[in-house]
């Protein structure tokens, strides 16, 4: 979830990993320019905790990582950097990584209202230009929805939507999971005021 703050003026990328861990909050990085991080709604956290246990005794078996919301990835050496929801990589760079993901093989990003056209937009156009991307998933913190981006063959990527009662499929791990084990114990819907 981005939050509004004032920004520090414009940055190189070494001026950027050099300053951001030093913060109390995280920055993702555009283009010279920084955005604060802040947390999110609990069911966003709810979700994106219920992928990372369903993912994790999986894909360690495999000799895989799955991250979530406090690890960024690099999409390029230059720009941009974000903190996806949920990360997984299989590279063996990326085992041992200290500061970054490089070649992540799935992102997940868990849509709220603040984010969702970031999620869908500028985060989506970046993230399909990684070559080590294979699926990119998109999940409805508010209703039970689910959109997958898979790479399918001739460089075009293939839209999956999942609704209630759904089993969804990540092929690239070979990995099926009902739609339900994402909202198991989520609160979904606007809280009374």
């Amino acid at each position: 979830m981005v939050a509004i703050s004032q920004q520090p003026q414009k940055m190189t990328i070494e001026e950027y990993l050099a300053w951001e861990p030093q913060q109390d909050l995280r920055y993702e990085y555009v283009n010279g320019e920084v955005f604060a991080m802040t947390g999110g709604t609990i069911p966003h956290n709810d979700i994106a905790l219920n992928l990372y246990t369903a993912l994790r005794p999986h894909l360690r078996a495999r000799g895989c990582r799955v991250n979530v919301s406090d690890v960024k990835v690099q999409v390029t050496p230059t720009s941009p950097y974000y903190y996806p929801d949920v990360v997984v990589s299989c590279d063996p760079q990326d085992l041992n990584a200290l500061k970054f993901i490089q070649n992540p093989r799935i992102i997940a990003e868990v849509l709220s209202p603040s984010t969702s056209s970031k999620d869908r937009g500028e985060k989506f156009t970046n993230y399909l230009k990684m070559p080590s991307l294979q699926e990119y998933l998109l999940i409805d913190s508010e209703t039970i929805s689910v959109e997958r981006y898979c790479w399918g063959e001739g460089r075009m990527w293939l839209y999956y939507p999942y609704t209630e009662g759904d089993i969804i499929t990540l092929s690239s791990i070979e990995f099926e999971f009902a739609i339900a084990l994402l909202y198991e114990g989520v609160v979904l819907g606007v809280e009374a005021e």
